[in-house]
């Protein structure tokens, strides 16, 4: 399948440059201007890639692919490290589940822990107060004995709630979907990541780099992007507990979708799983590189891969054609259109109610920040990015578990 490259080339200044996938979808300034300031980072080679589902983010703009060569910027990933989607078409049909919304969604909630409470203690809804005997085996199985070496050697890496986190989901854009797709088949689509686990790793690294960069005297066009070089031990036990977080986030995600279809008595047809918060080291234009995805989906010819909407929008399967322009790249998500103070105050709980009409979720105040109208258009960023993919398959969600703080 050919298809004519839909992007914008932006100057970021000193010879550097962005390509965009920006074609009737909204670009704000200022995270303009900070792939700009990405861009001209001395190792950013050859460009940065932008999605249309770009918004501003800490250090990095989320919906960014960075390819770097012998350093990394932990900003670029961020701290919600390993972060994605997952999707389980079930055995089910919409009659099967349409009459019993609400006790699904009960059913879903007592099966995960989600949201956040007493300040992260041990009486915080999400997580676990006593650990399950399959999960505890999990940790120790998988877990346990590399993030006590990687917290000997960075005790400030460490969380109080790694192992109690471990299956659960978390809050503010992280869902569990029950959903349907245009042939009617029901299935279960979970957005989450690695946790307390990934933040704590995130923020410790972010800070080291930011010591080291000080200390060697590195002009910085922003503190976020302090950055570690190859070579040195910091970058390899960075790259280290980063994989490490990959990896606890995949499997947290698997966790959640294997407590859920035991609690609604489902079975899995088949599946589709996919970071959008990562980075790994690929070849692109002959060269070995390190691809940092920040928001961002690996689309590879032929790459299967989830692009969520907000909770009462459209979410898509898609299937990856193969763009180097983006680096094998698309977007996560459709992107925030505006930032979660001024989604607050643009609108109210009528709002929200009348948005997410028809779905089986928490309409409160809580979640105004998420309402569908804090996003951009689902649809629109499909249209953008129809050179580096090709839809699969539709999905609309019936209930919507979100975790509140």
């Amino acid at each position: 399948m050919r298809t004519t490259p839909q992007f914008e080339v932006i100057d970021a200044g000193g010879g550097s440059f962005i390509k965009a996938w920006n074609r009737g979808v909204q670009f704000e300034e200022k995270a303009v201007e900070q792939l700009r300031q990405t861009a001209r980072l001395p190792f950013v080679k050859p460009y940065v890639a932008a999605m249309p589902d770009v918004h501003w983010g800490i250090g990095a703009t989320v919906g960014s692919v960075v390819p770097t060569q012998h350093a990394v910027v932990p900003a670029a990933v961020g701290v919600d490290i390993g972060c994605g989607v997952c999707l389980t078409i079930t055995n089910a049909k919409r009659e099967n589940v349409q009459d019993h919304l609400p006790e699904l969604r009960a059913r879903i909630e007592k099966a995960v822990p989600h949201g956040r409470s007493d300040g992260g203690g041990a009486r915080d809804c999400g997580s676990w107060g006593r650990v399950p005997e399959e999960i505890q085996a999990i940790w120790n199985s998988e877990f346990r004995e590399e993030y006590d070496g990687i917290c000997d050697r960075h005790p400030g890496a460490r969380s109080k709630n790694a192992e109690r986190q471990l299956g659960t989901l978390g809050t503010g854009n992280h869902f569990i979907e029950l959903v349907v797709d245009e042939n009617d088949r029901a299935g279960i689509l979970i957005h989450s990541g690695s946790r307390g686990l990934g933040n704590r790793i995130g923020t410790y690294f972010m800070r080291v780099a930011l010591e080291k960069c000080e200390k060697a005297d590195v002009e910085l066009p922003n503190r976020d992007l302090a950055y570690l070089t190859d070579g040195t031990r910091a970058f390899e036990d960075y790259v280290a507990a980063l994989h490490f977080a990959q990896r606890f986030a995949f499997r947290n995600r698997l966790i959640m979708m294997e407590r859920i279809l035991h609690a609604l008595s489902l079975r899995e047809v088949e599946n589709v799983h996919c970071h959008h918060n990562y980075m790994e080291h690929e070849e692109h234009f002959g060269e070995r590189m390190m691809i940092t995805r920040k928001g961002a989906v690996r689309a590879r010819r032929g790459d299967m891969g989830i692009i969520p909407g907000s909770m009462g929008a459209k979410s898509y399967v898609v299937r990856g054609l193969g763009s180097e322009h983006s680096f094998h790249s698309c977007s996560h998500g459709a992107g925030r259109r505006m930032g979660r103070k001024a989604a607050l105050k643009a609108f109210t709980v009528e709002d929200h109610i009348a948005a997410t009409q028809g779905v089986e979720c928490y309409k409160g105040a809580e979640v105004l920040d998420e309402t569908p109208g804090a996003y951009k258009d689902i649809d629109a960023v499909m249209e953008a990015q129809k050179d580096l993919v090709e839809i699969v398959h539709s999905l609309k969600q019936l209930v919507c578990v979100k975790g509140l703080s």
